[in-house]
């Protein structure tokens, strides 16, 4: 006891008082206590505490290492660090396996329940409010030689290649370019980091990790939906990517949510009909057609038009003497339809004012991306996906609690800087 005693009486010869303070006042604000202290083993070792191991991977990645490697030596070196962690310095500190084995068998129920109560914590200091929510997700490159832009593999970006060295990741594309009209793509093996973010205060919501395979859409619906039940989403501005102009997420925020989207359309290769400003087709002729009847379907309009001169009976009167001019019926001239949605998602107007506005608050998302990769996620280290979605939710956790930290100290511009936090506590 007097030798513990020794170390903590002399902080300053292992690491900084600035940090001591920032650790200590992120685990104060970190509630474990859904989480049980020890595993449930058979008689036998008790093994590491659970809390312990949590707040060493928090140190991880609020250090922004990659590696449990980085963290150990960390760790080793800064002993009063490990002892907030709630680990025995007196006794050796846990191995590389150990920790890895934690972040692989670990449930990430554990971590969504943390995450959460961190989400409600600042909902109830009203930071987020959840009115404008962005959705976007994030590439997450596996530990796999065929990310090597230098590795000479043949068809390394086959879907039929998959990397033996993680049997989770799939392939994935993302744009490599932030210029519109130039827009380049990259493959890559791995995983997609998907995120809710509260469009006004810029933190997170919800997230979930899935293969790089998974359409950005899909999750949208799922996740929407789950984060729906724990936190309310009614009547939600939901913002996002073309990625997401599908029907079904339209629909959902609609019809579920009771809410508005704000996407831009993905046109898809499509072509709009020839259409007049007052909604005529024109034929080849260039004389404005008329409209002569419309079918309706389940979110579209089949309108039919038909020639000016239909029922004339001057053979003169089409300038270019179409050949369906001289089809011998009664009704002459050429016919042309006219496909007219008439969902929700085509009433958008995407032109107006308010649209601009409420969609330029997507760059916080954007933002949130940027400041959760600078914890080193470009690449994963660990090579499944259970160990890749813990890590990820560790990361947003770090963030959420660095805003829950700064905002009770009155540090209002730094609850999005996490190493301004940091250098200040």
């Amino acid at each position: 006891m007097y030798q513990l005693q020794l170390l903590l009486n002399i902080p300053e010869l292992f690491t900084s008082l600035s940090k001591i303070d920032f650790y200590s006042s992120m685990f104060k604000n970190l509630d474990l206590s859904s989480i049980p202290e020890f595993p449930f083993s058979s008689p036998g070792r008790k093994g590491y505490s659970h809390h312990a191991m949590f707040r060493a991977f928090i140190v991880m990645k609020a250090e922004r290492f990659g590696t449990i490697s980085d963290l150990l030596d960390y760790l080793r070196n800064n002993l009063i660090i490990a002892h907030l962690c709630g680990f025995n310095i007196l006794k050796p500190l846990p191995s590389y396996w150990t920790f890895r084995r934690f972040i692989n068998e670990f449930s990430h129920d554990y971590l969504t329940s943390i995450f959460q109560n961190q989400v409600n914590i600042l909902k109830n200091m009203g930071i987020i409010s959840g009115e404008f929510i962005s959705m976007d997700s994030t590439p997450i490159k596996a530990n796999t030689k065929l990310n090597n832009p230098k590795s000479f593999s043949k068809n390394k970006f086959s879907k039929d290649n998959q990397p033996k060295s993680d049997k989770d990741c799939k392939l994935g594309v993302y744009s490599a370019s932030n210029d519109s009209s130039n827009k380049r793509y990259k493959f890559y093996w791995g995983y997609k980091n998907h995120i809710i973010v509260d469009a006004i205060s810029g933190l997170p919501i919800a997230e979930t990790t899935t293969p790089a395979d998974v359409p950005d859409f899909e999750v949208a619906l799922s996740l929407l939906e789950k984060t729906n039940k724990w936190f309310n989403l009614k009547y939600v501005n939901f913002i996002a990517d073309k990625g997401y102009d599908v029907k079904r997420v339209y629909n959902f925020v609609r019809d579920t949510l009771h809410g508005h989207c704000f996407i831009p359309l993905n046109k898809r290769n499509s072509k709009s009909p020839p259409l007049t400003d007052d909604g005529y087709m024109v034929c080849e002729a260039g004389i404005k057609m008329l409209k002569d009847g419309k079918q309706y379907f389940d979110g579209f309009i089949k309108q039919k038009f038909v020639c000016k001169f239909c029922n004339s009976k001057d053979d003169s009167a089409c300038p270019i003497k179409h050949p369906k001019y001289f089809n011998g019926k009664k009704h002459r001239g050429c016919t042309k339809y006219a496909i007219i949605s008439s969902d929700y998602r085509s009433s958008i107007n995407r032109d107006s004012l308010y649209f601009k506005a409420v969609y330029r608050l997507r760059v916080e998302s954007e933002r949130y991306n940027s400041r959760f990769k600078a914890l080193d996620f470009e690449k994963a280290y660990v090579r499944n996906i259970n160990s890749v979605s813990n890590l990820n939710t560790f990361g947003h956790i770090t963030l959420l609690t660095v805003a829950i930290v700064a905002i009770k100290l009155g540090k209002f511009d730094e609850f999005k800087s996490l190493v301004a936090l940091m250098q200040s506590a």
